[in-house]
């Protein structure tokens, strides 16, 4: 066994002690080498949690005698002459990073990602561990590790220990609810007043459809990890019989606004326990810790997930079909505010998580598999159901997987997942993935035809801005500098204007935060004034009568649904029309 000990000295510094001990066989020959990851599993690219170590050291547990160890990479360590030693390895960890894949030390908390702060010994991941917290008296502990002393926590592999994060508190709440004879504990820390009554029955309620669509659940219980904050935040990160979520800011946490979060994430992260944790792509089984996994399925993993997340709420009667649309409605305005749908296809996407993934990146270059891939995943479903009369749907698909993939611990491959899909929709779906995975097709009308089968449509609304709409580009306010943060490429600013311009006049008028009063005339065109690299010119802004530009794309209910659509809703959201 491996043994982990987490001590603090001083919260404010940040820094919270690690140490690990473990025995080196005397007959080993070879040096013992030691990695941390460089990256966690629920995001896709490198982070190099070794910028958060510091003074590593090694020594002889027993005698205190200093062993030899060197640095063979940014993080991994060589430790020599080890044989026949128990070893004692020591290191600083600097705990201030606050959101559902971080770590966080202050007076009133610990709260660990193990992915970030313990290595592992190369070729002993599958050994048992053991971690001890050097916690004052009265602190309670939640994560998923089961507890075999006071505060101490087991775990059967490395893995195990570095995908069950904790948190460790005097000022935790808990309550637990049961479904099929399962425990699911929802922790909370951070100064809020939860109703627990409304939390209990909706995340029961959401539970349970998750449950009755797969079957059965991948573990034994299961932990809600909420870190709720006294400013605004959200995040949620998936494990396998836990999720961390970041949520403020505290005091609005029962509010409509911030309670439909709440439930949003916490249902797209149970999900989650058969999405990727155990329904895993080929290229993960197991993790390389040490680089890039890289995969092209991720808009299965994530795209999918964000369509049951929300969906699933209405579908379990948690939320209503007008706010499932409002939800709905928020993916559809991101996918149609980047350009970048022309450009990069979903499966392309997935493999650019590691690139830049995560973050806004040059214009107009990327896709979300988040976004796209949930409207992927609504496309697919509907047309499923569409196809069988709804006596099949996106929900055999994922059944399938959990029992053919997920369930025996078998990962599965895109042509896997491709056979699938054809055989629950009955037919060939190639021209579906051709489109709409591995190309960049438009989704608007195949998404309106599907959406009428269940009795709704796709509404398109103009942008009712001159500068947006009719011209293509988008500003905003900097200490009352109105400054090009977005154009589109196929539009009349494209021909004029340059991200980063500052404008200054409209046809001689001085932009003052009134650039959409100046336009509202709806002329051709514009002389526009702009700083540009601290030069001062004048463009031409005209229209294209021709084009319009960032509309609005909505779901609604059909007024004039008929009677066969209107039972068509109800099968596919469980809701009454």
């Amino acid at each position: 066994m491996i043994h982990y000990h987490v001590a603090f000295d001083n919260p404010l510094t940040f820094y919270v002690q690690v140490s690990m001990t473990f025995e080196v066989a005397s007959e080993t020959a070879q040096p013992i080498e030691l990695q941390l990851p460089t990256w966690r599993p629920g995001r896709y690219e490198i982070q190099n949690f070794a910028q958060k170590i510091q003074r590593v050291t090694a020594q002889d547990a027993a005698s205190g005698e200093s062993l030899r160890l060197r640095k063979l990479t940014k993080d991994r360590w060589q430790l020599l002459e080890a044989a026949g030693h128990t070893v004692k390895v020591h290191y600083n960890f600097y705990a201030h990073q606050m959101d559902a894949g971080g770590s966080w030390l202050d007076e009133t908390q610990v709260y660990l990602n193990g992915i970030q702060c313990f290595m592992y010994i190369e070729g002993r991941r599958a050994e048992a561990c053991q971690l001890t917290l050097a916690l004052p008296n009265g602190w309670q502990i939640a994560s998923g590790m089961p507890q075999s002393a006071p505060y101490t926590l087991d775990a059967q592999s490395f893995d195990q220990l570095v995908e069950s994060p904790l948190i460790a508190s005097p000022t935790l709440q808990h309550r637990t609810y049961e479904v099929q004879g399962l425990p699911f504990y929802v922790w909370i820390q951070g100064e809020c007043t939860p109703n627990w009554e409304v939390i209990l029955r909706d995340f029961k309620a959401f539970t349970e459809e998750q449950l009755a669509l797969f079957g059965s659940f991948p573990v034994q219980d299961y932990h809600f990890l909420n870190q709720i904050l006294p400013y605004p935040y959200y995040h949620g990160v998936e494990h396998t019989n836990s999720t961390v979520i970041t949520l403020g800011p505290a005091e609005l946490l029962m509010t409509e606004g911030l309670y439909k979060e709440l439930l949003g994430v916490s249902c797209h992260e149970l999900f989650h326990t058969w999405n990727i944790k155990q329904i895993r792509p080929a290229e993960m089984l197991p993790y390389d810790y040490t680089q890039e996994n890289y995969f092209r399925t991720c808009y299965i993993a994530e795209g999918i997930t964000t369509y049951y997340g929300e969906y699933l709420l209405a579908r379990s009667n948690v939320r209503t079909a007008e706010q499932y649309f409002a939800e709905l409605n928020t993916v559809l305005r991101k996918h149609y505010d980047d350009h970048g749908r022309f450009n990069l296809s979903l499966a392309d996407a997935s493999m650019d998580l590691w690139l830049d993934g995560y973050k806004s990146g040059v214009p107009d270059r990327k896709v979300s598999v988040y976004h796209k891939g949930a409207l992927v995943a609504l496309l697919l479903d509907l047309t499923i159901r569409r196809l069988s009369h709804h006596e099949r749907s996106l929900d055999d698909v994922m059944r399938r997987l959990w029992l053919e993939f997920g369930k025996p611990g078998i990962g599965y491959t895109e042509e896997d997942y491709i056979r699938l899909v054809n055989e629950v929709a009955g037919q060939p779906m190639q021209r579906y993935f051709d489109q709409f995975v591995y190309g960049t097709a438009a989704l608007e009308d195949p998404l309106n035809k599907v959406l009428h089968f269940v009795g709704c449509t796709l509404l398109i609304e103009e942008n009712p801005s001159a500068a947006e709409g009719t011209f293509g580009f988008r500003t905003v306010v900097k200490n009352e500098r109105t400054e090009v943060t977005g154009i589109l490429p196929d539009s009349p600013a494209a021909q004029s204007l340059t991200v980063d311009d500052e404008i200054v006049a409209i046809n001689g008028r001085r932009v003052t935060m009134n650039l959409q009063t100046l336009m509202v005339d709806g002329a051709d065109q514009y002389e526009v004034s702009v700083f540009r690299q601290n030069r001062l010119l004048t463009v031409p802004l005209v229209t294209d009568p021709a084009k319009r530009f960032w509309q609005k794309y909505t779901v609604a209910k059909l007024p004039d649904a008929t009677p066969e659509q209107k039972a068509s809703f109800q099968k596919w959201l469980q809701q009454e029309f």
